[in-house]
Formats: structure tokens, sequence, C-alpha cells
């Protein structure tokens, strides 16, 4: 990868944050930053069931909201005073599935003062991993780890700090519970086909998880943390054993209803939605056979941080995610590293006039510039729009769903007619102007070396003037490449279409 030019370097932040906008609670670390380590200055938590709040058209209640945005004003405080690239708050299964997510995001980013990232639930899984593994003893065992949260279950086998393979399944203690105790009724016939119903969650990847097999069972989230302190308390074990949740599951059955529960060390604010995880643990437990699982301290703010940390270092996954498409699709690297460095040496040019001196914004210019013929492995005809699909629709490692759709719509963009309803596509986390200004940079890229030649490409320079850009040559280069004249008079008229001026001289 180009290296990037020093202007789009920050310093080492001292310290960090990350929120974790969960189905059933909301969790916040801060930490400071030291020698390349961290250290935890402060936790919170508060359970605000927002996953409560979906009802069957899959809209937020104006209750859930309200709840949720009086945690965030409370999270908000402690966020003031730190800088915005050194705070990462993501939304996990309900805020993937609420179909007015952004209405509800953009009351987030007011009161928090900072953008909120929708992960998938592969990359939900990676975080936790991360956050669990850093928590263990470094050993070469393979590990399961399973954490389940109000709307979904991740499962992550892996070795030391690298995932083999994640998955996630919509189940959770919030969901299960909604679906199958509604009234708080706790009766066998309920329980049992809430655990059938994890069980069939579970069925698709079974064999995946068994054939990638494991050593070492280690539990995440506060559904498990909780289970494993009623078993503790009630003197059934130190760890969940397939016996002590079968007491838990018994005792249950017994009060007949929630509200006649009494388990020692039941977080009384989690008794509504505990039957629902009880049913998801058992259904685990029989699905995969599980005799005892152990409990980690670390979850997906954890993995936050220091996947942040990683970032901070430049060792961010996602080059490593960029890495792996390239050699997936087959890309010309040579041609691609050619785009991107002129791509970034032209951004270097006016970063700081149009207000793009930013480090992201260089990655993701740079990524873009990479993975713009990704396409090509689908077919040349549109191979733009082809690009934007796979780039969309797949699971990429480190990547929110908000950067996936500002990735994929730069390699819509890269050619061809580009329009404001496009830009606008990729907006949610760039203007629509700063949008227009990264596509027209890259399409510039890709237009010189549309020869891909590997000389003869001179030393151009880009200024701004007015709204316009000029882009100056070498005296006579373009009198003796008219393909190349040719081919900025066409991209004149479409950038004119999105209220850019392109000269050239």
């Amino acid at each position: 990868m180009f290296k990037l030019p020093p202007i789009f370097h920050h310093a080492e932040p001292e310290v960090v944050a990350a929120v974790d906008l969960g189905s059933n609670s909301f969790h916040m670390i801060v930490a400071r930053i030291s020698g390349g380590q961290l250290q935890v200055l402060d936790r919170m938590k508060e359970i605000v069931r927002l996953g409560a709040g979906l009802d069957e058209q899959r809209q937020l209640s104006a209750e859930s909201q309200e709840r949720a945005l009086a945690c965030l004003a409370r999270f908000g405080q402690r966020l003031r005073h730190i800088p915005i690239d050194s705070v990462r708050i993501v939304g996990t299964n309900t805020l993937r599935l609420a179909s007015n997510a952004a209405e509800f995001l953009a009351k987030v980013e007011t009161v928090l003062g900072h953008s909120v990232e929708i992960i998938a639930g592969r990359e939900e899984a990676r975080l936790i991993y991360l956050g669990v593994a850093h928590t263990l003893a470094s050993n070469a065992e393979r590990r399961l780890v399973i954490d389940i949260g109000g709307g979904s279950t991740e499962f992550i086998i892996g070795e030391q700090f690298e995932p083999v393979c994640a998955e996630s399944l919509c189940m959770g203690c919030v969901n299960i519970s909604r679906a199958y105790f509604p009234d708080g009724e706790l009766r066998a016939k309920s329980m049992r086909r809430a655990e059938i119903a994890a069980l069939l969650e579970l069925q698709p990847i079974e064999s995946l998880l068994h054939k990638t097999g494991w050593e070492a069972v280690i539990g995440s989230s506060g559904t498990l943390r909780n289970v494993q302190r009623v078993i503790q308390q009630m003197g059934w074990g130190d760890e969940i054993t397939d016996t002590g949740l079968q007491q838990v599951r018994e005792t249950l059955l017994e009060a007949g209803h929630v509200d006649n529960v009494k388990l020692k060390g039941l977080n009384p604010q989690r008794l509504s939605v505990f039957a629902g995880g009880v049913a998801v643990i058992s259904g685990i437990f029989e699905g995969l056979g599980l005799k005892r699982m152990r409990i980690s301290d670390g979850a997906l703010r954890e993995g936050l941080v220091y996947d942040m940390l990683g970032r901070i270092t430049h060792e961010d996954v996602r080059d490593r995610t960029i890495q792996d498409l390239i050699r997936r699709y087959s890309i010309d690297l040579p041609q691609a590293e050619r785009v991107e460095e002129t791509a970034l040496t032209l951004l270097s040019e006016v970063a700081d006039a149009w207000q793009l001196a930013d480090e992201e914004i260089a990655n993701i210019l740079s990524w873009a510039a990479r993975l713009h013929e990704v396409g090509l492995s689908v077919s040349h005809e549109h191979y733009h729009k082809h690009g934007e699909y796979l780039l969309e629709h797949s699971d990429l490692s480190g990547f929110s769903r908000q950067d996936q759709i500002l990735l994929a719509t730069l390699v819509r963009v890269h050619r061809r007619k580009i329009t404001l309803d496009l830009c606008s596509t990729g907006s949610n986390l760039l203007p629509v102007a700063k949008m227009i200004r990264l596509a027209a940079l890259l399409r510039l890229a890709v237009l010189l070396h549309r020869s891909r030649s590997t000389t003869g490409m001179p030393s151009v320079h880009l200024r701004l003037q007015e709204e316009g850009l000029i882009l100056r040559f070498p005296d006579d280069w373009l009198q003796q490449h008219p393909l190349t004249q040719a081919d900025l008079e066409q991209e004149q008229y479409y950038l004119k279409e999105v209220g850019l001026r392109l000269s050239f001289e």
C-alpha cells in the first residue's frame, strides 16, 4: 500500500473510548494508551432493553428510544472531552434490524456528538473474540467463544488473537423471551419450544463448528455472567455446567412466573429476559454437546478498544481485508497501486482547502483506488456497478455498514456517469460535497492511468480555483497524448453535472 503523506497522520491519543449499543444493555469503556498498552480508566453499563422496543414492523418505539437517549446523555457527559477520532460507538442486532434506525441514530449523534457505526454480525463476532482473547492467558489452545446478547448470539473459534471462523445467529435473551415468555409465565412446554427454536437456529452452523473443532469453551456477555453467578451463589458449581444449567432451568419452571423466581445472584433488571437467556444457553449446550463453559470479562467494548489500538499503531485489520479481496478477485495489483498513488498525491494537494486532511478519508480513497476494478471479476460491462454490489454485500472484517456503503459508492462512481443522487448514497458518514470531491480525485487518477502503462506518466499537479479544479501537465504533454485529452474533455462534462468545473493545461 502506498504510504500516506504525513499530512494525514494523527498523533497517538492518550485516551480512547468505546460504546456498545446492545439490544439489552449499553456499555462504555474508557482507557488510557501508554506504550502501546491499555489501562482501563472507567466503565459504565445500563440496561435499556432497546430490543424490547421493536414492534412487528421493526419500528423502535418512542419509549425505548427515550430510555436509550437518557442513558446516552449520561454517557455523553463522560465522552464530552474525548476527541472525536478517539471514540468508537457501534450498534448491533437491534439497530441492524430497526427500520427507523437512521432517525434514531440522528438523535443519538446529537446527544453524544459522535457518529455511530452499525456493524454486521460477523464483524461483531470478530470484535467480541478480540476482546475476549485479550483477557485470557496467551496459549495455543483453540477456543470456542460464545456471546449471548439481547438480539443475537455470536460463535467464534480462534487461536490466540486470530479468529478461525465467526458466525452470528439472530437469537438472544430479549427476542427469545418476548417470543416464548411474553407474559412472564414459565411453563415446561414454552421452555422446550424456546430451546428448540435455539436448536433450529444453531443447526446450520453446527457441522462447521464441529469440523473446525475447539479445546476450550469461553462465554462472554451479561447473560452468561449472570447465569454463572446464579450457579455459584446457589451452590451448584463454579462454572456453567450442563448439570448446573439444568438446575437453573428446573428452578425457573418450579417458580411458574418470573415474579416468583427466587435465585441468588440474579440481577433483578435481568429478570424479564433471564428465562430466554437460559433457553438459548440450554439449546447451545444440547446442540453442541457442551459440558462446561468458563466466563471471560472481555466482550465487544474491549474488542473495540483493542481494534482502535490496532488502527492507531497501523496494524489495521481493514488493510488485511483489502489484501484478501485483491487476492480473491485477482485484481491487477500494479495498476491498482498506480491509481492509488496518484489519487493520494492529488488528495494531498487539495486536502487542506477541501477539508479532507483526515487519515480515515485518505484510507477510504486508498482502498477505493485499490479495489476500483474488483467488478471485473464478474464482467467488464458495467464493472463499476458489479464492484459496488460486491463491496456492499460482502462481509468485510473491520468495516462498519456505513464504511462499506461509502467504499462501494466510491467504486460505483469512479467512472462513467456521476450524479448527486449516487453520491448521496454514501453520505451517512461523509457529506455529499466531500463525497463528490473524493470521487473526482479517484476518477482523475483512474483516467490518468487508463493506458495501464508502467512508464510515461508525467508529474501532474492539481490546484483549486473558485469552484473548479485545474490539472496541470508538463508543456506539450497533452498534445502528445490525445486520448488522455479526449478523456479529460469528457470528464469535464461528467463533473459539471455534480457542480465541479474541471480545467486542464
